[in-house]
């Protein structure tokens, strides 16, 4: 029965995980889709005031209040051009509250194993470092792995 038992862990190991491929300005992100909780059209925002820039406002999903932020203002990306292209993901963490970003393109779900995934030498420090862990490799392209944590969560210095 042991034996078993490993062969299906390792089965799983080698499987990777899977990531919704997503479109910044000219680069590509992936995102866990374990995170993923749903992917919305662009609606209307209500802004919200004294927010932080990068934060839009929020979107009332089905009776839920969401805040709504942009990832091309967090990262320091010109600001989001809205096209019929442009995308809501609703992001659900553990701990955190849901949350929406928007996202220019919506590409497509990849699966990466580790071997594909390369981890990017960042100082610790480097903003950089909190929002990816690392460098996924498909289809002869370069993924940045969002860390979806890092992005969302506030540091307590950007407070300060």
């Amino acid at each position: 029965m042991e034996a078993k038992e490993n062969e299906l862990n390792t089965a799983v190991v080698s499987e990777g995980k899977q990531y919704i491929v997503v479109k910044l300005g000219t680069e590509q992100y992936g995102i866990d889709i374990q995170y993923v909780d749903n992917i919305v059209r662009m609606q209307s925002i209500t802004r919200v005031p004294k927010a932080q820039s990068y934060f839009k406002g929020v979107i009332n999903l089905r009776g839920e209040i969401i805040p709504v932020m942009s990832l091309r203002l967090k990262f320091g990306i010109d600001p989001d051009e809205i096209t019929n292209a442009t995308r809501i993901i609703i992001i659900k963490l553990e701990a955190q509250a849901t949350i929406g970003i928007i996202v220019d393109e919506v590409k497509e779900v990849v699966n990466l194993t580790e071997d594909e995934i390369d981890k990017p030498s960042y100082n610790e420090n480097d903003e950089k470092a909190a929002y990816v862990f690392g460098v996924g490799k498909h289809a002869g392209g370069l993924i940045s792995l969002m860390n979806i944590a890092g992005v969302i969560v506030e540091k307590e210095k950007e407070n300060a």
